[in-house]
């Protein structure tokens, strides 16, 4: 059955066990990192109403770090904490203490004065007024903090998978990426479920009478730290090698689920965004990863690509696709994008992609370089007779060809160009093209076929055999089914491709994914 014919109900039945360890790691992520909130929090929120002219102070620092995009806060921890469970827990405490010390905060100083005096009459210290008065009848207004940050907590803890933390995020980004809205509602729901019974459940503790009960207030220190230990349930499994794979990989044919579907390869895998898996595979935190053939890193890195020896990758040609209305709304158009085709081959790419991901320059100049060096760059003419709205994935290769495109409709034609770069995964690219929200983005054939057009196997394996076969094929079938056009391709094949560090791929004697197997098996 093609994932397009099943219902949500059958996919969930079917993925049934990741979802489940997806969703214990994500209560534990929530909970381990509310624990820790918890303990920073509270004395500091107690600690401020002590020393009023902190309180300014302190609670604009926790304002500030609410501030900050989550996708922002995890990329500032990996230098410092690498991938995984750590650099997760860090920004998500980090996210949940605004509302912790700002409610410990008013609730004991929204404590009456006069109960206060009249517990310092009946000979209290102030250790016993903390504990005894001000504590148990701010106590609501606390738990409504910590309400407030368990439901963040349990939203931010979705982007914990893109460095390798695990969670139900890893659901919601693959299904983006693969233009599958059954893999994104199997992530969403659960999450939105957990954030809607912790909301109803604190809202129920909340209205308890602390006074009374001393018991609970006991317990719920306990009930955290249970519910934190659940990260650690999934992660009880060995492995003598590690795999970082993308989101997307994770769902694909031409991923691991070809990997063990044609090879039989198992191997302990984590998810990561691709934005840190080259980094984690230098720094030996990971061992294989799915890269790109034509990635920069590659070269950065020292990573070595292992051969594909049942080829389960297709071609990956690039080309610009655009909206037919746009090639008849914009006369010229064509023959100015297709002044690239077949400027760029591999090698070129991966040097193009080098210098942005790792040289660090700018797209914009690499681009300009490039079209420099090949005689095709010329001056902007200002051009006002319409605007081209240029789309681009969210990675370096795809913001060079954007601003090349951007740079060759300025310089070669009357129209002015509007870039939105950064479209996320395939989804959401397409989505925007054929939603009239873009003319035109960098595309790849074997994307094409098995992400958009989700061809059966035996059509793959038809169209699969030759680069021209597998372009043919996507090309007929977008203009028959979305009237989008397949412009002439780039140059480029940038496959998916499995990549080790060269050196411990030599000492294992690892160069073929069926070698990667044995190696696996052997142990």
């Amino acid at each position: 059955m093609n994932e397009h014919q099943q219902t949500l109900f059958e996919f969930m039945g079917q993925q049934a066990d990741k979802l489940a360890v997806q969703t214990l790691q994500h209560i534990g992520l929530t909970f381990i990192s509310l624990f820790i909130a918890a303990l920073i929090g509270l004395p500091l929120g107690i600690f401020i109403t002590r020393k009023v002219k902190l309180s300014g102070p302190v609670l604009g620092v926790a304002g500030i770090l609410q501030t900050i995009p989550s996708i922002a806060l995890l990329g500032f921890m990996i230098p410092v904490l690498g991938i995984g469970a750590k650099p997760a827990i860090v920004a998500l405490l980090l996210y949940a203490l605004l509302p912790i010390i700002r409610n410990t905060y008013t609730g004991i100083t929204g404590v009456d004065a006069a109960v206060k005096e009249a517990a310092v009459a009946m000979g209290m210290n102030k250790w016993q007024v903390l504990f005894k008065v001000e504590l148990p009848l701010a106590m609501p207004v606390i738990l409504a903090g910590i309400r407030t940050a368990t439901v963040i907590n349990v939203g931010v803890a979705t982007l914990a998978s893109y460095i390798a933390a695990g969670g139900l995020g890893e659901f919601i980004f693959g299904g983006i990426s693969l233009n599958n809205t059954n893999m994104i509602l199997a992530g969403a729901i659960p999450a939105a479920l957990l954030a809607i019974i912790f909301d109803f459940l604190l809202s129920r503790v909340q209205k308890l009478n602390f006074k009374k009960i001393k018991k609970t207030t006991y317990a719920m220190p306990v009930l955290l730290v249970l519910l934190s230990s659940f990260y650690f349930i999934p992660s009880a499994y060995g492995g003598r090698l590690t795999a970082g794979f993308t989101p997307e990989f994770m769902g694909r044919q031409d991923g691991n689920l070809g990997l063990e579907s044609k090879y039989g390869l198992k191997i302990h895998t984590i998810v990561i965004s691709d934005a840190v898996m080259y980094k984690a595979a230098f720094e030996k935190q990971l061992d294989v990863i799915s890269g790109y053939s034509t990635d920069g890193r590659l070269k950065a890195y020292d990573l070595v690509v292992l051969d594909d020896d049942k080829r389960i990758f297709p071609p990956y040609y690039a080309a610009p696709i655009i909206r037919e209305e746009s090639l008849k709304k914009y006369p010229g158009l064509e023959k100015t994008l297709n002044l690239l085709s077949g400027k760029i081959n591999d090698s070129v790419m991966t040097d193009l992609n080098y210098r942005t991901d790792y040289l660090h320059q700018t797209p914009e100049r690499v681009a300009k370089d490039f079209l420099v060096a090949n005689k095709l760059f010329k001056p902007s003419r200002e051009g006002s007779t319409g605007i081209i709205r240029i789309g681009s994935k969210i990675f370096g290769e795809q913001y060079i060809l954007a601003n090349m495109y951007s740079m060759l409709i300025k310089g070669n034609t009357n129209y002015d160009v509007s870039t939105k770069t950064g479209l996320g995964g395939t989804k959401i690219c397409f989505d925007a093209l054929t939603n009239d929200q873009i003319d035109f983005y960098p595309e790849y054939t074997g994307t094409g076929l098995l992400a958009i057009l989700q061809a059966s196997p035996k059509t793959v394996n038809e169209v699969t055999k030759s680069k021209d076969s597998t372009y043919n094929y996507v090309q007929q079938e977008f203009e028959k089914r979305y009237q989008v056009k397949w412009l002439k391709p780039i140059g480029f094949n940038n496959a998916y491709a499995l990549m080790m560090r060269k050196e411990q791929a030599k000492r294992l004697n690892i160069k073929t994914i069926s070698n990667l197997k044995r190696y696996l098996n052997s142990k």
